[in-house]
């Protein structure tokens, strides 16, 4: 019965974070048909758009409440976020925009205070392991101001860590092995999260910090709620270990079908541009 009468109120839509990525689009819009040659219609800007697309079907839909209910739920939200849009929206952003953005950061000597695309990876994945440690996200569901900034901060990293991958550099790689390397390096990092789900379930399983948080939001009297587990807004067959095993190799699975996604579409973006200098 809760459960029905907790789905009913969700039904709800972002419209500011709609407003900001419509803003975003606008933006990019400008910059590309006033500083380059490429059309609206092409590969680049679609990937770009495309990203924008599914953020909001992420986070601006019914979904980034539902997605509350199961880690398994919220660990696809986050590995779309990181591993699907962040890659598409750096894809997106034209080779020659960014240049001059490493030129004009060089310029005014902004690069020294700039994470190395190395380091942000490392950042990253410290922060995202934290980011699912309990008591830290605890801390963090409790204001949506610190959780968002929080999230922010983790997106900004993404966009630094795919950078080498999406936009390849001479300087970043010298060699194939290099980048090679490098996307093995990725796994690594992102692997301790996947794994404290894993090996957390096997001991017992733990709370869901974001699950407890939305008991408090239920449209309710306080009697039922103070009577009411957050568990009892779920299925009474849902098996909450497997929920969170089930998280782990899927946040694992998702940086593997981003890894070999992004590689894919770079290559093509690569040759597109090739072809169109020798024409």
């Amino acid at each position: 019965m809760f459960y029905a009468m907790w789905l009913e109120g969700q039904w709800m839509w972002n419209l500011p974070l709609l407003a900001c990525l419509i803003c975003l689009a606008a933006i990019y819009v400008y910059v590309v048909v006033t500083y380059t040659n490429i059309k609206l219609y092409q590969k680049q800007p679609l990937l770009y758009f495309l990203s924008l697309g599914i953020m909001y079907v992420t986070f601006g839909s019914p979904f980034e409440t539902i997605s509350h209910l199961s880690f398994s739920l919220h660990m696809l939200q986050m590995s779309i976020l990181f591993f699907i849009v962040s890659p598409l929206f750096v894809l997106g952003i034209p080779v020659s925009l960014i240049q001059t953005i490493r030129n004009h950061s060089h310029s005014i000597r902004l690069s020294k205070l700039v994470l190395s695309s190395k380091a942000s990876l490392y950042v990253f994945g410290v922060m995202f392991l934290m980011y699912h440690v309990p008591i830290v996200l605890t801390f963090l569901s409790q204001t949506a101001f610190v959780h968002n900034g929080y999230l922010f901060m983790l997106l900004v990293l993404s966009f630094r860590m795919w950078q080498p991958i999406t936009v390849p550099d001479s300087k970043t790689f010298h060699t194939q092995d290099q980048k090679k390397r490098y996307l093995f390096l990725s796994g690594l990092v992102i692997m301790p999260a996947c794994l404290l789900f894993i090996l957390t379930a096997f001991l017992g399983g733990m709370n869901n910090p974001l699950l407890s948080q939305l008991t408090t939001n239920l449209c309710i009297s306080p009697s039922q709620l103070s009577q009411l587990s957050s568990l009892d807004i779920l299925p009474s067959s849902f098996n909450t270990r497997l929920d969170q095993m089930f998280a782990g190799i899927l946040m694992l699975g998702m940086h593997k079908f981003g890894l070999i996604l992004t590689v894919h579409l770079e290559k093509k973006l690569k040759s597109e541009a090739a072809l169109s200098v020798v024409d």
